[in-house]
């Protein structure tokens, strides 16, 4: 879903450049936060932005109302993602992690070990995500039985590991792109004109092997598709 959606947010940054519009960032890393209130500031940064400048602000925000305020603003995210109760079920349950993180969580997160804080990121993303992926309520609900180990099924499938093996360099290089550790040593090993010429290296070397990876594999829409 991150490649996905900040990839054709970097496709439109690019396009506008192209014919002379400058596009704020949409996404800063958001897998490196430590909170779900950090997440969705660094997560589709253009909806976050639009709804606290006219809904939640508006409303009153923090001064009145805040928990009834966060609850519409939310709902309405939810609501933006698709005319689903899963979108609704979605919207919600971020709205309430975030009042939530705000009244008290938050305090006892920013005190605990990083590690930790960043692995409750972690959870509650993906719980969130159930949601965004499956339309069917029930299925959503089998799934997270699953997902935390109530289905009665053996932690790992021989299909899995299989996928887990087949595609061990691209979920390695997956996982470090979720995070600005490449882009800092570029910026320190690359200075100058240099480091633009390091940049454009290295785009097109990407581009030469996405579209390698493309010609190779079957028709896969991206995950938006559907929306």
């Amino acid at each position: 879903m991150y490649f996905d959606f900040s990839g054709y947010s970097d496709m439109a940054i690019g396009l506008g450049k192209i014919f002379g519009f400058e596009y704020k960032e949409n996404f800063n890393y958001p897998y490196i936060s430590r909170s779900a209130t950090e997440f969705w500031r660094r997560w589709h940064i253009s909806l976050g932005s639009f709804f606290r400048d006219y809904v939640y602000i508006p409303l009153g925000g923090n001064r009145k109302n805040e928990f009834l305020n966060l609850m519409i603003v939310w709902f309405l995210t939810g609501i933006w993602h698709g005319a689903s109760w899963n979108f609704v079920v979605l919207g919600l349950y971020f709205g309430i992690l975030i009042y939530v993180e705000k009244k008290m969580l938050g305090r006892i997160l920013e005190k605990l070990p990083r590690i930790v804080s960043h692995c409750y990121l972690l959870v509650v993303v993906i719980i969130g995500w159930t949601f965004f992926y499956f339309t069917n309520m029930n299925e959503a609900f089998a799934y997270l039985k699953v997902l935390f180990g109530f289905a009665n099924q053996s932690f790992a499938s021989t299909e899995l590991t299989i996928i887990i093996t087949n595609n061990i360099f691209w979920i390695v290089i997956a996982i470090l792109l979720c995070t600005p550790l490449i882009k800092v040593m570029g910026e320190k090993v690359c200075k100058g004109a240099v480091h633009k010429s390091c940049l454009i290296i290295g785009n097109v070397m990407i581009l030469i092997l996405c579209t390698a990876v493309l010609v190779s594999e079957s028709y896969n829409p991206f995950l938006y598709f559907r929306f």
